[in-house]
This record gives structure tokens, sequence and C-alpha cells, in this order.
């Protein structure tokens, strides 16, 4: 076997997923409300935070500007390289970030944090027993793990993107898990079961994103056309049925709706997502 043909057969899917397009583009959007949860997460100069699926740091950063000293892990190269411009650009120290996979946090040592977060993350890894059992064991006992997980057939923004997008895309393969199950309270407390923390450690809350763009909900949308990689799959699908111009439309008309700015020109869209607090 050539070394080509290796590196074809253990490419990562999850990998590709989020390599795929520039996160970054929404992930612009996506600031102020970042440093909003942040802000509530009881996070104190010292502490060890791990961000998990951290993206090009939309919480990381604000992790580290309160003084935590802050570990990101994203599997994707390109995010992993955006959040170590973005740490250069502010001239913070206290914060790394590297390439790494929810599933298995293999460099990471037992016990190394007092808290660790995952907004919008970890949810989209494959082996959901797998991402609870990694973020049990790398956190410090009496320490904390926070996600951030949209809730399927929310009315809301992304579920309703994600929704929207899986009727335009093949059947997934056999085995797969959907990552909105992460935003139903059931499933969470049974895979964090599996990794020891009994269900009275487990709390819940249902919170509010606001992505916000000086443009509008039109251009917000083809920012998810052109750069978030589950809408770019969706659309090459669609394309392949002759069906690209009813899934434009469907989106189109969801981020129109869902815009609560008040100006065809601004964009202000709410979206629900759970909020998962366990402790350890």
């Amino acid at each position: 076997m050539s070394e080509s043909t290796t590196v074809q057969a253990t490419v990562n899917p999850n990998k590709a997923l989020w390599e795929k397009g520039d996160f970054t583009q929404i992930a612009d959007t996506m600031r102020e409300s970042g440093t909003a949860l942040v802000s509530k997460l009881g996070i104190k100069p010292g502490m060890d935070v791990l961000d998990l699926g951290c993206g090009d740091g939309t919480t990381a950063l604000p992790e580290a500007r309160l003084g935590a000293r802050v570990v990101g892990v994203d599997i994707a190269a390109n995010l992993v390289a955006a959040a170590n411009k973005r740490i250069k650009e502010e001239g913070l120290t206290n914060i790394t970030v590297k390439e790494g996979d929810a599933t298995n946090l293999q460099e990471i040592p037992n016990e190394s944090f007092d808290l660790v977060v995952s907004i919008f993350g970890a949810m989209f890894a494959p082996k959901p027993f797998d991402v609870a059992k990694e973020m049990v064991r790398v956190v410090r006992k009496g320490g904390r793990i926070v996600m951030g997980n949209w809730i399927p057939n929310d009315p809301t923004l992304v579920a309703q993107i994600l929704k929207i997008s899986s009727a335009y895309t093949p059947p997934p393969p056999e085995g797969f898990v959907s990552p909105m199950l992460w935003g139903v309270e059931d499933q969470v407390k049974e895979r964090f079961a599996q990794a020891g923390i009994p269900p009275e450690n487990i709390t819940f809350e249902r919170d509010t994103w606001i992505f916000y763009g000086l443009y509008s909900p039109t251009t917000f949308f083809e920012k998810f056309r052109q750069f978030y990689g589950p809408t770019m799959n969706a659309f090459e699908a669609a394309e392949k049925n002759g069906k690209s111009a009813d899934l434009q439309r469907e989106l189109e008309e969801l981020f129109n709706k869902e815009n609560r700015s008040g100006n065809a020109n601004t964009t202000s869209i709410p979206a629900t997502f759970l909020r998962v607090m366990v402790k350890k």
C-alpha cells in the first residue's frame, strides 16, 4: 500500500467536514454571545480551563482574558491556525490552541483541568460516549464540565438549518449518531452516567445565543452556504438532484424570518441551545 493510499484510508470524516469551509466567517457573528456566556461560568484567574472543539477561539479567548490558563483543542487545522493568529494579535500568553480529537484526548493527562467547556464543539464529534468519558477523565475531582448543545427540532435558527439541510442530503451511514442528541437531556444523562457521573450532578438550562452581523440576513445565509461544512454538503447533494434552488429558498426564508434586528440590512438572530452543567 502506497503512502498516499494510507493517508486516504485514514481521513477522519469529522475533520474533513470542519476543514471544508471557513467557519471563522460564521464565528465572527458569535463573538458577543461567546463573551457573554463565558462571563457566567465563574472563571477566576489561575484556573485551568480546557475548551474542547474551540474553533477559532470564540469562547477560549474570553476565558483567557479572564485570567484562566486555557488549552483549546479543535479537530480542524485551519481553525487552530485561525485561533493562534487571534491569540498572537491580542498578545495573550496564557492560552494554547492545538489540534486534537474530542473522542480521544490522548495527550492530556487525567484530572488536568478545573473546567472543561465545549460550546457547539464536542457535540459534533462521533462516539458521544467516548466524548463524555474523555471530558470526565481530564477534569479534576470537584471540577465542572459545561457544554452548549443545539436542540433537535427546536424552532430557532441552527436546529432548523440542520433539519432543512438533512432533508436534501443522503441518509447518514449505518451506525451514525446524530449530534443533535446532545440536546436531549436523557441522552446526556446516559452518556455521563457511563462515565461515572450520577444524574444529580447534571443540570440543564435553556439559553439563547445571538448571531450578530452588520449585513442582511440573506448575506448571512450566503456565509453558511459558502463556508459552513454541513450546509456546503447539503448544497452539493441538492445540486446533484436539481434541488439547490429549493434548498436556497427554504434557508433564505428561514434566515429572514428569524431576524430580530428590525432592519433588513442588519442581522440579529437568536438561537436556543441547551446548557449542560456537570459536576465531577
